[in-house]
């Protein structure tokens, strides 16, 4: 199998074996949202197309990128979130 990685991916396992790779502290909870993404993808029922400023939008795909994720799937996390009361406004 080691014949079909790329140079990248050697790399990463030659670390790995040599214990110079640790994982993030926060590796559980980035998996279980990688989990809930996928999850979410086959949940979809409803396309939405939506206006957003320019700023909006592309502090959507920055924290995006922040969390891993794509940024359509943020959005509706955001607004699902809001409708089910889960997202509260700071004070």
């Amino acid at each position: 199998m080691n014949d079909k990685m790329s140079a990248e991916e050697q790399d990463i396992l030659d670390r790995f074996e040599r214990g110079e790779l640790r994982s993030a502290p926060d590796a559980e909870r980035e998996i279980e949202m990688a989990r809930q993404s996928a999850r979410n993808t086959f949940n979809k029922t409803r396309r939405v197309n939506l206006r957003v400023t320019e700023r909006d939008f592309n502090l959507a795909h920055s924290r995006a990128r922040e969390e891993g994720i794509p940024y359509q799937t943020l959005l509706s996390s955001v607004i699902h979130k809001y409708l089910s009361g889960r997202l509260t406004e700071k004070r």
